[in-house]
């Protein structure tokens, strides 16, 4: 079977980079894996400039990135492809019946998940790898787990099963603390499919699957839930009724879940310090005496005084944050607001001055994993913060690559 893949929601192209272990060097881009990129598509709404496209066609080529919306794309027209990726928004996944056609089902609009899974039902691509936040599994608040749980029943429509994984970057010795759900589906007509119908879903989530081989797990669980999704009619009943607490590792077969809590069993960190530029850093990234003092404030422990809107008064309180940030631990998790003064941005000691300062651009490129200057495409500053506030971190996309290569390897 051919390695050949179709990237959705692809950003500045991270699934790429870690699928194909990219390096660059002097404006030029190597990709050091096995697999052929087809067609991909980034489409930024509500704004005139399309920075992440840019970067990824700048980088990859212009000629197979689409740069249009993705529901004004024709999906038959997307290539014939082997393994389908994208990391594409938490958003409310509730559908209702059609009102000309009992039969048809009519979700949000914009909700982008409905463009994946037109995807899934045209072009049948054997094996998907998707990336969410973490709290894609217990969305929405009033309904837990409804959310995921239309997610999965889309997978069982179109003939998959799927194995799900929350992962923890910096507990498995990435440079970043950054938890994501990571969803692997394969479709009926697979041979993988068909091994992992023989296997019980504790050994799945445990020893055989996909995540468990990469990111190992202690042998027991703190809880577990199991249902059933294929007992529900359709996606409108599942929208309608469908709860279930769903944990950090679980797996579905033949519509049947099963998912436990489970704990990381790993070692190694990788410490903030070595992502450090060990050059003369700019100015502009250094803070002055008001900026420290607001960050002081800003990552101190708190107890305010407020009002609910109903008129109750209430204390809000936040525990102390390290002030600068502890070199020896993984980054925390990065935001898209992380070049602004506010309690999440990360505050660094500079290697050669020892004074306190913001990362720089190519630091956060070292967080997510890509190469150095990656998104140094033209676009400012805090356009470059903010694609890596939402990119995803690209070593766990390479060691999940590493088993899904070996799965197809051993495809006809």
């Amino acid at each position: 079977m051919k390695k050949t893949c179709v990237e959705l929601f692809a950003g500045v192209g991270g699934f790429r980079c870690g699928l194909n272990k990219v390096s660059f060097d002097n404006e030029e881009v190597v990709e050091n894996g096995n697999w052929k990129f087809l067609w991909a598509n980034q489409w930024e709404p509500s704004t005139k400039t399309q920075d992440a496209y840019d970067c990824y066609g700048k980088r990859f080529g212009f000629d197979n990135v689409s740069n249009v919306d993705i529901f004004e794309v024709d999906k038959h027209d997307i290539p014939d492809h082997t393994l389908l990726v994208g990391g594409f928004p938490c958003q409310d996944y509730s559908v209702a019946q059609t009102l000309s056609n009992s039969k048809g089902i009519e979700g949000k609009k914009g909700v982008l998940w409905w463009a994946i899974e037109e995807t899934l039902e045209i072009k049948q691509p054997p094996f998907v790898l998707l990336e969410n936040v973490d709290r894609l599994l217990l969305s929405p608040a009033k309904q837990r787990g409804r959310d995921f749980g239309m997610i999965l029943r889309s997978f069982y429509d179109n003939g998959y099963d799927v194995q799900w994984r929350v992962i923890n970057a910096g507990e498995y010795g990435l440079p970043q603390k950054r938890r994501r759900t990571y969803i692997f589906a394969y479709h009926k007509s697979t041979n993988y499919y068909k091994q992992m119908q023989k296997i019980n879903e504790r050994d799945i989530c445990f020893e055989k699957g996909i995540f468990a081989k990469q990111f190992p797990i202690k042998d027991f669980y703190e809880k577990i839930v199991k249902d059933d999704l294929s007992e529900y009619k359709d996606l409108v009943e599942v929208s309608n009724n469908f709860k279930c607490e769903f944990y950090n590792t679980g797996v579905m077969i033949n519509g049947g879940i099963y998912s436990v809590k489970t704990k990381v069993d790993y070692n190694l960190i990788f410490p903030l310090r070595n992502i450090r530029e060990k050059i003369e850093v700019d100015n502009k990234y250094f803070l002055n005496d008001a900026q420290i003092e607001k960050f002081i404030y800003l990552k101190g422990s708190k107890r305010i005084p407020r009002v609910k809107p109903n008129g109750v008064p209430y204390t809000y309180s936040e525990g102390s944050m390290p002030f600068p940030d502890n070199l020896d631990a993984p980054a925390r998790t990065m935001l898209t607001s992380e070049s602004g003064i506010s309690r999440t941005t990360h505050v660094i000691e500079d290697f050669k001055t020892k004074k306190p300062r913001l990362l720089t651009p190519i630091e956060c490129e070292r967080i997510n994993g890509f190469p150095d200057d990656w998104t140094n495409t033209g676009m400012t500053d805090k356009k470059r913060y903010f694609m890596m506030g939402n990119a995803l971190v690209v070593g766990v996309i390479e060691k999940i690559g590493k088993e899904i290569e070996s799965i197809i390897d051993e495809e006809e």
